[in-house]
């Protein structure tokens, strides 16, 4: 075991002390003074000794209070307390055959761990992991885990990122998961948050210029990554990124929202990144993987570096669920409002982003740039759920609660279909009906009341307050408490539902799709060129009541959709003899048509190759 020997960057300070709390086996130690050395980095002096995993120590800069190593692997009391040393190392990884997987073309699975399971930890979400192999998912993608206050919140508010969020069972729990997971075939994912820090336990300030006045984001102040010291922070996020990668056996991270990471220097952080994952790969010898989310609606987020990008492997793409849900619900306040008509979902499933270029109306401008007609569609990341779709809704609301099974079906068949990389939010699969709400758990109760009128009004510019009468007042919507623990419990999976019939049914359909997608070469290609949709131009389409059929074409294959109530029978256009590849109802050929029955949903393909 190799002794830890910490250091931290404070490029003004005078004086640095390392404060040191109980060794592991023996009494408190004192104070020990840190030496300056280049960058403005302390260090301990040469003939001090390394510190012993599990040994706590915080740092003080000019005499202040003892403050969390930014660098801190493991928080085991908390965001404000000291850091404790954690000797990654010390695990003996099982995967030493894991060979790793690109994210293109994989099927993800995105958990909350705090919700996935009652106990809400790494090691309980381990004992479902066989649920997630047998529905055939490749890779799962777990929301942020690095520390944050209190006990229970979305993650997107952590402050030591470096560190695994102590309820879940801190970082050796991670460590358990991930091996756990490659050992049934399974690739992990962490979401990773590097355009802001949560608001309580963030003490970067005490050390370095960690933040710029510059430019701001919608959390306030941007990070540093083009100022006076953004070497250093950038050095101090690639890191990061790396030693998920690395240390963790980690397969792919997500970085959020990274048109709020601000850069103007030369070469981009996402540049940078990209181009070191990439070094770091072939060193490892397996695929490692960056998922970007983006509102730019601009393709130069996946263009190599090499191109002049910003070189991530994939990226999510919203307007695909925006086109769906539109289409299916009939919402269109918001950021629906550029969706909801069988033109937009035929823009979403073949150009990518609606708009891609073109005016906005939710915006009020041109938005997005086109995406090249040759560009892999893999590297798009499609859902008909996510954790922001269900839980920036007032009520986390689920499309269960407002769907028909049929139309649960039609969403998962033009996912699972499309020729992007499609991703499953934890329990869509069996069309879970729990709610996943908005929920924290901060002890400032000023914090916690502006956390509330935040997110109602928040709530109020998505326009959302006529779907909900019955919270609305004033046109202002009562939404569930976040700090309230019945919100949290609310929110948690409920493993008794896959079961029931109805449930049953609509996982297997998901296992039958994913399978169809994996054995069929037209449903796995990611050629967009050989995508297009076709619908019943004598539907009116403004509401859901005038929905009629569509016709996905992928390649040689049909996905038909009869969103109707009655009965139709729908032109093919199939070459050659074809065969009902999946059923959700009772449609069957009839002179190469297909007869669906209302709310149905079927995958045609050929019974042998096309006809010549």
């Amino acid at each position: 075991m190799t002794a830890f020997r910490p250091f931290v960057w404070a490029p003004d300070a005078v004086s640095v002390d390392l404060d040191l709390g109980p060794a592991p086996s023996g009494p408190t130690s004192a104070p020990v003074a840190l030496v300056r050395g280049d960058g403005g980095r302390w260090h301990l002096p040469d003939d001090a000794p390394g510190l012993a995993h599990g040994t706590d120590y915080a740092f003080a800069v000019d005499g202040g209070p003892p403050r969390p190593d930014p660098r801190s692997a493991w928080q085991p009391a908390g965001v404000h307390a000291a850091s404790r040393v954690f000797d990654t190392a010390a695990f003996a990884w099982p995967d030493t055959v894991w060979a790793g997987r690109d994210v293109r073309d994989s099927v993800i699975y995105e958990l909350h761990v705090g919700t996935f399971t009652p106990a809400g930890t790494l090691d309980a979400a381990i004992e479902r992991l066989d649920h997630l192999a047998t529905l055939g998912i490749d890779l799962i993608e777990l929301m942020p885990l690095a520390a944050f206050e209190g006990t229970h919140g979305w993650g997107y508010d952590g402050v030591d990122l470096y560190a695994v969020h102590e309820p879940y069972g801190g970082p050796a729990a991670l460590q358990r998961f991930v091996a756990a997971a490659h050992v049934r075939g399974l690739a992990v994912c962490l979401d990773v948050v590097y355009n802001h820090l949560g608001p309580s336990g963030n003490y970067l300030d005490t050390f370095g210029p960690y933040f710029t006045e510059t430019h701001h984001t919608p959390w306030g102040r941007a990070v540093n990554l083009d100022g006076p010291g953004a070497d250093e922070v950038r050095r101090w996020i690639c890191d990061n990124a790396l030693r998920w990668l690395r240390d963790f056996h980690l397969d792919a991270l997500r970085l959020d929202a990274v048109h709020a990471l601000v850069d103007d220097s030369p070469r981009h952080l996402l540049a940078q990144l990209s181009d070191e994952v990439a070094e770091l790969s072939r060193a490892v010898g397996r695929p490692l993987s960056l998922i970007a989310e983006s509102d730019r609606n601009d393709p130069a987020t996946v263009t190599p570096v090499a191109s002049s990008g910003l070189g991530m492997t994939a990226q999510w793409a919203d307007d695909v669920h925006h086109a769906i849900h539109a289409l299916l619900t009939g919402e269109r306040q918001g950021y629906f409002a550029d969706t909801g008509t069988p033109a937009a979902l035929t823009a979403a499933l073949t150009r990518v982003f609606v708009p891609d270029g073109g005016w906005s109306g939710f915006r009020g401008k041109p938005w997005g740039a086109p995406v090249p007609a040759d560009l892999d569609g893999h590297r798009f990341v499609v859902f008909g759920s996510d954790h922001d779709q269900v839980g920036n809704r007032a009520l986390g609301d689920r499309p269960s609660d407002h769907l028909d099974a049929g139309a649960l079906a039609a969403s998962a068949a033009l996912v699972l279909t499309s020729p992007y990389t499609p991703m499953i939010f934890m329990g869509e699969e069996w069309g879970a009906r729990t709610p996943w709400l908005y929920f924290t758990d901060h002890s400032d109760p000023d914090l916690a009341e502006a956390v509330r009128v935040g997110r109602r009004a928040e709530f109020a510019t998505h326009g959302w307050a006529e779907l909900y009468p019955s919270v609305a007042i004033d046109g202002t919507l009562d939404v569930p408490d976040p700090q309230s623990p019945a919100t949290l419990a609310a929110s948690r999976l409920d493993w008794d539902e896959p079961a029931r019939p109805a449930s049953a049914r609509l996982l297997d359909w998901y296992r039958e799709l994913i399978t169809l997608r994996r054995t069929v070469a037209d449903l796995g290609s990611g050629d967009r060129r050989r995508t297009s949709v076709r619908w019943d131009t004598t539907a009116g389409w403004a509401t859901p009541a005038d929905a009629s059929w569509i016709v996905v074409h992928r390649g040689d294959v049909r996905v038909v959709v009869n969103l109707s109530a009655e009965e139709r029978r729908v032109p093919l256009e199939l070459s050659g003899t074809g065969q009902v590849l999946a059923n959700w109802g009772a449609a069957f050929l009839a002179n190469g048509d297909a007869v669906l029955p209302g709310r149905s949903v079927a995958v045609v393909g050929h019974q042998g190759p096309p006809e010549q």
